[in-house]
């Protein structure tokens, strides 16, 4: 049998490796940047276009390097950070693999110009799929300027699974954001096809973080601090009133590197147990310092993932931390001090004679005494007469005609009075009946039909934009005032996209300037109290959703609006409304599950209402 085992080729190895460092364009944009700040620079630009699949460009204002670093940094394994496996355990640095100019060059166009700032002459590479085509000296500034193009462009399977350009643009966003968050005292720009995104001078952190976040967020951040010998934490946490409905704005950094970590995360949300609403999001930039000996960086390529030699016990330091924020700033409830009437203790004096307290005693109580203590042996009191006792009859009463109307009419008084409070139900002319304002109840051949009134109309909306979709036809209701929307520029840049399909469902929005919306009109009979937080909640679920298709954003988009605006549960319906409900719900292609799939109508069949009687 001849031997099957060989050595895969450089380019190969090369393009394999790429894959678990070089996901996306936002991963090039990651690793530069890295670069970039461990080269010491104080400014640094990012150039994109088309969501960096045609152009990265990176320019910092470093260290350099000279014409032989240049070109060894692009061979695997090379690196200036560490030259023995202790040095793993004491890295402060960004990058220390040597892995990723290499992985950028298997699979990209790649052209480096860089210069140490005591020469006077530069070097300049050009690498194609990890072939050197080019080097010569150059005249350039110094620094290091990197242009990658075309990535993927050997790999065409995986440039076919790169999502939209609106999609892998927030990516890119987002790695921006880490590192802006990491380094407030780096002047940082980003610019997507010309347009300028960020331009971000040096700063303090609560500066940056309104910088990137936005300025609402400057009265809604709390000071962390606290310092103990194993380790130092800063940063800021969001009052539990401020929180949002879906994760993001959640940062954990350590030494100066953006960290996931699931188990810190439950240590934050374990201290605001019991003040958030259910389902919401607390935001949080939260800075771990510690000595690097006792944390491992190098369990995954991209380094997001940190390991803590004392994960228990930081735990402990973070919950109380978070805890003794939300405290000191009086977020958690506190007993209130400032009444109007406060309660009055008396203190003895210094010489009174204390005298313990004295208990009376009636030894004449008789608890079956009732002329004495007032009792009345009515069938209100509970007791019962013993001989009645004894006659079944008696226990249980004749149930005549005349008892039956009496239990009747006794029942429709109490119904009166707490059919709004608790029951919260209405007859419709016979044929609907509304329970607890939630759900719509109907006769139907099979048994009792139940329809969830929220649900229904989530359908309804969903399959109206739907259409107005596809058939490019819009009913909008043109507001009286026209609302002003200020974004932050990674919101904007999101939404911006959006806007072409927000119009054909029936919204009139534009941009009024750069970071500016002005929105005129909303989809015609839609419950809509509050265009900002239907923004607010969209932009939302967008940062937190992989889309692939441009179709696929528009359905979401319809799914969204439609279950943000749908009629809410507690409302009272009426007949017309109901009605109309019922028409439109069963005129739909998918009447029996709401665009987020959960079910809308559950019929009780006739055999199972007979069975509980």
């Amino acid at each position: 049998m001849p031997d099957i085992i060989r050595l895969l080729p450089d380019s190969v190895a090369n393009q394999i490796a790429a894959g678990e460092v070089i996901q996306r364009p936002a991963s090039v944009v990651k690793e530069l940047i890295e670069n970039a700040i461990d080269s010491g620079s104080t400014n640094v630009t990012i150039n994109i276009k088309d969501a960096g699949k045609t152009l990265i460009q990176v320019v910092d204002n470093g260290c350099g390097m000279s014409e032989t670093d240049a070109r060894l940094a692009f061979e695997r394994h090379a690196t200036s950070k560490i030259k023995k496996a202790n040095d793993l355990f004491a890295i402060r640095s960004l990058g220390f693999r040597g892995e990723a100019l290499a992985s950028i060059a298997a699979i990209a166009y790649v052209e480096l110009k860089t210069k140490l700032s005591d020469k006077e002459i530069g070097t300049y590479l050009n690498i194609v799929g990890s072939e050197v085509k080019e080097q010569k000296d150059i005249n350039c500034p110094s620094g290091s300027n990197f242009i990658v193009k075309n990535l993927f462009f050997n790999v065409p399977a995986r440039r076919k699974f790169l999502k939209t350009n609106s999609t892998e643009l927030r990516h890119i966003i987002d790695e921006f954001q880490r590192i802006a968050l990491a380094y407030p005292s780096k002047n940082l720009k980003l610019i997507h096809n010309d347009v300028e995104i960020y331009n971000l001078p040096e700063s303090n952190l609560k500066i940056r973080i309104i910088n990137l976040i936005g300025k609402n967020s400057v009265q809604n951040l709390l000071p962390l601090n606290s310092k103990t010998h194993i380790l130092e934490l800063t940063g800021f946490i969001g009052k539990p009133e401020n929180v949002r409905k879906t994760a993001g704005e959640q940062f954990f950094f350590v030494n100066g590197r953006y960290m996931r970590n699931p188990y810190m995360y439950k240590a934050v949300m374990k201290a605001y147990e019991k003040i958030l609403a259910p389902g919401t999001y607390p935001s949080f930039f939260i800075y771990f310092n510690l000595d690097p000996s006792l944390i491992d960086i190098n369990i995954h390529p991209t380094k997001t993932e940190i390991k803590f030699a004392d994960e228990k016990t930081i735990w402990q330091i973070l919950f109380a931390t978070v805890r003794e924020s939300l405290g000191k700033f009086n977020v958690v409830p506190s007993i209130e001090f400032n009444q109007e009437n406060p309660i009055e203790i008396s203190m003895p004096s210094k010489n009174s004679a204390i005298h313990p307290p004295k208990v009376k005693i009636d030894h004449q109580y008789n608890p079956f005494d009732e002329k004495t203590y007032g009792f009345n042996k009515t069938k209100d009191s509970g007791f019962h007469d013993k001989n009645k006792m004894n006659n079944g009859e008696s226990l249980y009463g004749e149930f005549n005609d005349t008892k039956i109307k009496s239990v009747i009419s006794n029942i429709e008084e109490e119904k009166k009075e707490s059919d709004q409070k608790l029951f919260s139900s209405q007859t419709i002319e016979g044929k609907f009946f509304q329970f607890k304002n939630k759900y719509i109840l109907t006769p139907v051949k099979s048994g009792l039909m139940i329809i969830d009134q929220k649900r229904a109309h989530e359908r309804i909306l969903y399959e109206r934009f739907l259409f107005s979709l596809k058939t490019k036809k819009k009913v909008s209701q043109i507001t009286m005032f026209p609302k002003t929307l200020k974004l932050n520029p990674a919101d904007f840049e999101l939404l911006v996209h959006m806007i072409p399909d927000l119009n054909l469902m029936g919204f009139e929005i534009a941009v009024k300037e750069k970071y500016l919306l002005q929105i005129k009109g909303v989809p015609n009979d839609l419950n809509i109290t509050n265009i900002e937080d239907l923004i607010d909640s969209i932009l939302d679920e967008f940062k937190n959703t992989d889309i692939d298709t441009e179709k696929k954003i528009a359905e979401l988009l319809a799914e969204k609006i439609a279950v943000s605006t749908a009629i809410n549960y507690g409302q009272i319906l009426n007949n017309t409304e109901i009605n109309n409900l019922f028409d439109m719900l069963f005129a739909c292609k998918t009447p029996y599950f709401s665009p987020t799939g959960k079910q809308v109508i559950t019929i009780i069949e006739n055999q199972e209402l007979e069975n509980r009687f």
